[in-house]
């Protein structure tokens, strides 16, 4: 058991290791530990260099006092003060040597051979030893300013390097702690992060094994934060949604075409083993009825071909700036004389420049079945009227075709948009039921949707039906 989490863990970090969102955060944090590291040495080079600078300048001043009190009072003035001043707390460095070098006063035991000997500041720290040193080896660095009296003696005043050497290491400790820190938290920050992308890559693997092994009502997951990956899961989700409506639409084509085509095709054995049998009238009468049948079957193909060309998008390259109002019209224009024989008035009331992204074609046969379903099932409303509109509403172009039959139950409202469904059971009206299944496929080619509503909700009988075509308005290049 043992081995087998030994062997899990190398591979789970390989697998951590390829995400992207890891190497990244690798990546960065590599920059920002080189980035940090940069910027201790600099603060602390930059901090020891101020102190130095701060500590010579001190030492500079006191060389000028000290050379001033020299020039009043003479040698005994300045072993005087040079007493006093190395006895203080923090007292800088002071040296009082003879001609020949022999330390004579101050406040340090004993200095590296030469510091004295030339005039001005040392040229690089040196070492010496401080009065009560509990070991007798111990050195400590010092800088200095050597000057000569006219006597020959030399006074040397210096500072001691502890405190910026401190101070270095002070700043640079702080720093590398901070670094420390922030190092510890950007680790913690990345396994977190690689594991929760981990953890959503392999909850998206999964779900997306279920879709490959046939269910297509899996949907990727998604978390909420509107990340890189839900917008993926969003996009893929859509997808799948078309998938499983497509493939539920074959389902129902290929169930609805055994039913619906067998008792057309029967009708049509019946008739040919009919006219086989009869006399020669009834052989042309049977014939006509057969040549019927057959011209039914064609538009049921048709219909299906067109649907099916529309969903798999295959128009979308004749998409061309249309007037949906002119298109309408010239539509509503081809069914006038058919509603009138129905003893229906169609009316229009159409805007004008409701241009529209679209395929001609596919609208206007889209029109063409909204108008022919209003014509076949809109008979004995009051009025006796079938109205076409064209207008703008908010940021979308709508097209509605209202009739005063007997209208569709709300809870069918979604059913009638299904291949081959027909709320008229009898089949006493022609067709085949699959107008309203291609208007919602053109009008999802198009963006758009199909809306239905009644047109007198209002009424307890002949409510009528409305049946709108939403496109969306055109964006501005």
């Amino acid at each position: 058991m043992a081995d087998a989490d030994a062997n899990a863990h190398p591979g789970r970090f390989r697998m951590l290791y390829k995400n992207t969102a890891v190497r990244l955060s690798a990546l960065y944090l590599m920059l920002f530990a080189v980035g940090a590291a940069v910027l201790v040495f600099y603060v602390t080079s930059i901090s020891e260099d101020q102190l130095q600078r701060r500590m010579k300048a001190s030492v500079e001043e006191e060389v000028g006092i000290l050379d001033e009190i020299f020039t009043r009072g003479g040698i005994q003035a300045l072993l005087s003060v040079l007493e006093r001043q190395s006895h203080q707390p923090g007292a800088n460095l002071y040296v009082i040597a003879g001609p020949n070098g022999e330390l004579l006063a101050g406040n340090v035991a004993k200095l590296q051979p030469g510091v004295i000997d030339q005039e001005g500041w040392t040229e690089r720290p040196f070492l010496y030893s401080r009065f009560g040193d509990r070991n007798d080896g111990e050195k400590h660095m010092a800088v200095a300013n050597v000057f000569f009296l006219e006597n020959g003696a030399r006074i040397l005043v210096g500072r001691d390097l502890g405190e910026p050497e401190n101070a270095r290491l002070l700043v640079r400790q702080a720093l590398m702690l901070a670094l420390g820190i922030m190092g510890i938290g950007a680790l913690i920050i990345w396994f977190a992060i690689g594991r929760s992308a981990l953890q959503r890559i392999d909850r998206m693997s999964g779900a997306a094994q279920n879709i490959m092994a046939g269910d297509l009502s899996q949907r990727l997951p998604i978390s909420g934060s509107g990340d890189e990956f839900d917008r993926l899961s969003l996009s893929l989700n859509a997808m799948l949604a078309r998938m499983e409506r497509l493939d539920e639409g074959l389902r129902q084509v290929s169930d609805n075409i055994a039913h619906d085509l067998k008792t057309p095709l029967t009708r049509l054995r019946n008739k040919a083993e009919s006219a086989l049998s009869g006399d020669g009238g009834q052989h042309s009468a049977a014939l006509e009825e057969v040549i019927g049948e057959s011209d039914q079957l064609i538009r049921t193909f048709n219909a299906l071909l067109m649907i099916s060309r529309v969903e798999a998008g295959s128009a979308v390259a004749e998409m061309s700036d249309i007037d949906l109002g002119a298109v309408a019209g010239e539509v509503a224009e081809l069914y006038e004389p058919l509603a009138e024989d129905e003893g229906l008035a169609l009316s229009r009331s159409l805007a004008t420049g409701c241009m529209v992204r679209g395929n001609r074609e596919l609208v206007g046969q889209a029109i063409s079945n909204l108008i022919d379903n209003a014509i076949k099932y809109g008979s004995g409303g009051d009025p006796a009227e079938i109205a076409v509109t064209v207008s703008r509403r908010g940021g979308a172009f709508e097209l509605s075709v209202s009739d005063h039959g007997a209208g569709i139950p709300e809870d069918k409202y979604g059913e009638v948009t299904k291949r081959f469904v027909r709320l008229d059971e009898s089949r006493s009206k022609p067709g085949t039921g699959l107008g309203l299944a291609l208007a919602v496929a053109v009008m999802e080619l198009h963006g758009g949707r199909i809306e239905f509503a009644a047109t007198e909700p209002k009424r307890e009988t002949n409510r009528g039906l409305t049946v709108r075509m939403v496109f969306p308005e055109p964006r501005a290049v």
